[in-house]
């Protein structure tokens, strides 16, 4: 979809294209292109293929450039997007800027927050007449727009840690890899934006005023501090999925242990009616239901002993913490109850002093 905006009385006006004004500079913003989309823009812009294709690519990185053959400077800097639909709902797309006479050209793949604050006129003190300061908006605005998904991600892992706290299951853990797949993507995004503004501070094919430079300045400081909180996300993230994983694995080693245990004990009466399904006389095969009753008991039995010999560790472990609490909990009201017993006394002594005097 492309729209066409001009600037009146400090706002962006959305006009059709038979009202634009030839004396004024355009903003043609190309959002969710098609391929009829793109067929315009190449043929009645003169917009080159291979930037087009450039532009179009989810993993392109920023950068700034002189188109010679067809008169323009284009600009490809990242802008996070924020879907609800996809899996991963955090993830950054290209924004092609270009810049050609009086028409500054935006294309995206997709549709974004940053390019609805500008439709909005959300943006304050916009000057569509100066391009490069037009275009350092969006780098500030691109930002802004990280530092809020990336507290938004931090207060979403926060979430999800949570509830993993009270159980762990398979789709916190798919959340968590998206979350951190997310980081990733606005890390390496926000490093590519941060060589643009070098590029930006350094190249010639851009004018910056006095003023420009202050708004570079300031818009440095926010992408940095961006790239800061991206890195630290990320770290705090895969220490808590290491912190996870141990815990789940130090879950199923308690598991197995049961288990093992378990197995151990219902061994050995398997083991005593298995001696009675081998051909050769053995006792009380001939007896009848008292042998019946007898292997039973001592079946029995020695379940019990072995329940015993291999869980015996947890059982005193257990008793032992439970006598602990009991111990505690009276001994530490009796010391309490005597603590106020003395300080009582006291109070009592000072007083009657205080009455002989």
């Amino acid at each position: 979809m492309i729209t066409y905006w001009q600037q009146e009385d400090g706002k962006l006006i959305e006009k059709d294209e038979e009202e634009l004004d030839g004396r004024k500079s355009t903003w043609v913003d190309a959002r969710s292109v098609t391929r009829d989309d793109i067929a315009v823009l190449e043929e009645k812009y003169g917009i080159d293929p291979e930037n087009m294709l450039d532009i179009l690519d989810p993993d392109e990185l920023s950068r700034l450039e002189k188109n010679d053959d067809f008169n323009y400077t284009l600009t490809i800097l990242r802008l996070p997007v924020f879907s609800p639909v996809d899996d991963i709902s955090y993830f950054c797309a290209p924004l092609g800027i270009i810049m050609k006479e009086k028409l500054f050209i935006t294309i995206c793949w997709t549709d974004c927050e940053v390019l609805k604050d500008f439709a909005a006129n959300r943006i304050k003190e916009l000057k569509l007449n100066d391009f490069p300061a037009f275009a350092i908006r969006f780098l500030s605005r691109s930002d802004t727009a990280f530092l809020r998904y990336l507290k938004e991600l931090n207060r979403r892992a926060t979430t999800i840690q949570n509830e993993m706290l009270r159980s762990v299951q398979n789709h916190e853990l798919i959340q968590l890899l998206n979350i951190q797949k997310s980081l990733v993507y606005f890390s390496t995004s926000l490093k590519s934006n941060q060589m643009l503004l070098e590029k930006f501070r350094k190249t010639k094919l851009i004018k910056l005023d006095e003023d420009d430079q202050d708004w570079l300045d300031d818009v440095e400081i926010d992408n940095r501090q961006a790239m800061e909180m991206a890195d630290t996300y990320s770290n705090i993230m895969a220490t808590m999925n290491d912190a996870f994983a141990s815990v789940l694995s130090n879950n199923l080693n308690i598991v197995m242990k049961m288990m093992t245990g378990w197995n151990l004990v219902l061994m050995v009466p398997t083991i005593i009616s298995s001696f009675y399904g081998i051909n050769v006389p053995l006792p009380w095969q001939n007896s009848g239901w008292t042998g019946v009753i007898i292997i039973f008991v001592s079946s029995i039995l020695f379940s019990v002993l072995a329940y015993f010999a291999f869980m015996k560790r947890n059982i005193t472990s257990i008793s032992m913490r439970r006598k602990n609490v009991t111990k505690r909990g009276p001994s530490s009201f009796k010391k309490r109850q005597a603590t106020r017993k003395v300080k009582r006394d006291l109070i009592k002594m000072e007083k009657q002093a205080e009455a002989k005097q």
